[in-house]
């Protein structure tokens, strides 16, 4: 009698029970290796989620049913309204400008020598944690100028243009010939040649005088001009010091700027040496001398980077700075990989470098940069310590995302109802994000 195999019948496959994947490895077998990664994603992914779904639906204490109220609560109060004005932002603007200076840099550092160098260089924030990068910004963003590197740079431009008055608090002392103007102060009297004037001030500390300050001179006449001083008239009472006369120990004012004024109309302009001396001309004769606002500018101290209105971007900066890098790493593997000939067919039909660029180049990427995007968005949407570090404690409020806000509510409010509402808010944005990865990564398998 034939067997089957004879006959040319194929065997019966196997039973289920004993079926084997591909490596070789029987299913209980792969069951028991998944087993642990199985408990511990039970243990913290799908219990978390799955309590704090139910927490949300209770109230405070957690003995009572609340319903949606904690849900009512995401959209009426104040901070978390604020919370979620901000993540929006977050999510519009960080992952769209990594992207982009990733991508620059990548492409801009494709054909040049010391571009791996340069890669490193911007991919080294990488290394560093988000609580060292948030000290390190606090610092950069500190509103002196002598301690943050953001306003010693800025105040640097603008005094380079707008050079700070180094007597932002001089004034008229008692019996002054002068009277205030504009900011500034002039004479009430006019000057004549031959005639001296004296301009005395108070209100500038011995210690913060300019360095190039010296000794007050008392002017001599001068038949053909007009000659005066302006010094620091800090010397008061019987035997230590004149009122209104310069004295040995009082220094003058370098630089003062002093304008000549008749009509109306400023007829000469000089400023004093750095004992306090200056000089007009017959021009001057019969004018009002007029210090300018200019010489009583207060020091310009930077932008308030951490203030209400811009503690948000500056944040936002600080998270660029780091991951900018590790956007440039993924789109320059993605560009290695282009071919080149598709590059230089472009180049041969005439198209220009940015051309080739639009055209050519970032259609290639399209998914490398979804990917980096849709990574950068996951992130932002439960960013937390940088807001956290960075954020002094008079516009956290203004700088408050969902993730800072649901800490808040949880652990320094005690109000864990709203924080689990908050948690599944977070949950339900984070899903159609990953949903569009997952969709594509598929598409991409396709392919």
């Amino acid at each position: 009698m034939t067997s089957a195999t004879e006959a040319g019948v194929p065997p019966a496959p196997a039973s289920p029970k004993s079926r084997k994947s591909v490596t070789g490895t029987r299913r209980t077998v792969a069951v028991l290796f998944l087993l642990p990664a199985l408990v511990l994603l039970g243990a913290l992914v799908v219990y978390p989620i799955g309590y704090s779904l139910v927490r949300s639906f209770y109230n405070q204490s957690g003995d009572g049913f609340a319903g949606f109220d904690n849900y009512k609560a995401l959209f009426t109060d104040d901070g978390i309204l604020t919370a979620l004005k901000n993540n929006v932002i977050w999510v519009v603007f960080a992952p769209t400008i990594s992207t982009a200076l990733g991508l620059i840099f990548a492409v801009l550092t494709e054909r040049i020598r010391w571009g791996t160098a340069f890669k490193l260089l911007v991919f080294m924030p990488m290394a560093i944690s988000m609580l060292a990068a948030g000290i390190i910004f606090r610092l950069v963003y500190d509103q002196d100028p002598d301690k943050g590197f953001a306003n010693a740079v800025w105040v640097g431009v603008h005094d380079t243009f707008a050079q700070s008055s180094s007597f932002p608090k001089a004034h008229p002392g008692r019996n002054s010939p002068l009277v205030a103007q504009g900011g500034g102060f002039i004479t009430k009297a006019t000057v004549h040649t031959g005639g001296t004037v004296t301009l005395p001030l108070v209100g500038v500390a011995p210690d913060q005088m300019p360095s190039d300050a010296k000794k007050a001179v008392a002017p001599q006449a001068d038949p053909g001009r007009i000659t005066g001083t302006t010094w620091q008239d800090f010397t008061r009472g019987k035997g230590v010091g004149t009122l209104g006369g310069v004295d040995p120990s009082e220094l003058g004012y370098p630089g003062m700027k002093i304008e000549a004024v008749k009509d109306g109309k400023v007829v000469e302009t000089v400023k004093a040496g750095d004992d306090g001396t200056f000089s007009f001309s017959e021009k001057a004769n019969g004018a009002q001398l007029r210090l300018p606002a200019s010489n009583f500018r207060e020091a310009y101290n930077g932008v308030d980077w951490l203030g209400p209105s811009l503690v948000t971007p500056s944040i936002i900066g600080s998270y660029i700075w780091m991951w900018a890098g590790f956007a440039m790493v993924l789109i320059a593997a993605g560009l290695a990989g282009i071919p080149r000939e598709l590059l230089e067919a472009a180049r041969v039909d005439g198209a220009s470098e940015w051309q080739v660029f639009r055209r050519v180049t970032v259609p290639l990427l399209a998914p490398v940069l979804a990917v980096v995007v849709v990574t950068l968005m996951i992130n932002v949407l439960k960013i937390f310590d940088l807001v956290y570090i960075i954020a002094p404690g008079s516009s956290r409020d203004d700088a408050n995302v969902l993730a800072l806000e649901l800490y808040l509510k949880g652990f320094s409010e005690d109000q864990p109802g709203i924080a689990s509402a908050i948690s599944v808010f977070l949950l339900l944005l984070v899903i159609p994000v990953m949903w569009f990865n997952i969709r594509r990564l598929r598409r991409e398998v396709r392919r």
